[in-house]
């Protein structure tokens, strides 16, 4: 079985004359990574590994989650392939995980989550919004084998206030 926790970048700020990759987290956005943590203490999940994007806001909302989860920081990989906004560079990384792994997270961007969510899961999401988190299950052993899962859980800020 592997399980994928998609979670998107809570929202970021256009207020500083900054490059895409280096746009901060806005105060909303650090509120809802701290509620969206909080919630998901609540689910069993325990990620093997951690993958973010390097861009600031993902990296940032990322950090937000293994503080108030009490993960292990070593748990974190940074990954540029994981800063897409299609998806194809996102489900390539996917199809190439270590199968030593059963549980990973991930955090990134959208166009790129909302389409893997609707590709991989079983749930229509019209749009995952910021801070957003999607659990997939897949029943295979091998990450190159995924295709149809389940979708386990959804927690979006909206439903948390």
């Amino acid at each position: 079985m592997k399980e994928i926790l998609l979670i998107r970048h809570a929202k970021s700020s256009w207020k500083y004359d900054v490059s895409d990759a280096d746009r901060p987290l806005k105060q909303r956005g650090l509120k809802d990574a701290e509620l969206v943590s909080e919630a998901l203490k609540k689910s069993t999940f325990l990620p093997d590994k951690i993958f973010s994007s390097p861009a600031k806001r993902a990296l940032s909302t990322c950090k937000i989650f293994i503080t108030n989860l009490q993960y292990e920081h070593d748990l974190l990989q940074i990954e540029d392939q994981l800063y897409d906004f299609g998806g194809q560079n996102v489900i390539r990384f996917l199809k190439q995980l270590d199968n030593r792994y059963e549980k990973v997270m991930i955090f990134g961007h959208n166009h790129a989550f909302t389409s893997i969510c609707n590709i991989f899961g079983d749930q229509f999401i019209d749009n995952l919004p910021t801070c957003g988190l999607v659990l997939i299950n897949f029943d295979v052993n091998s990450w190159q084998n995924i295709e149809k899962g389940i979708t386990k859980l959804t927690i979006f800020p909206r439903d948390l206030k």
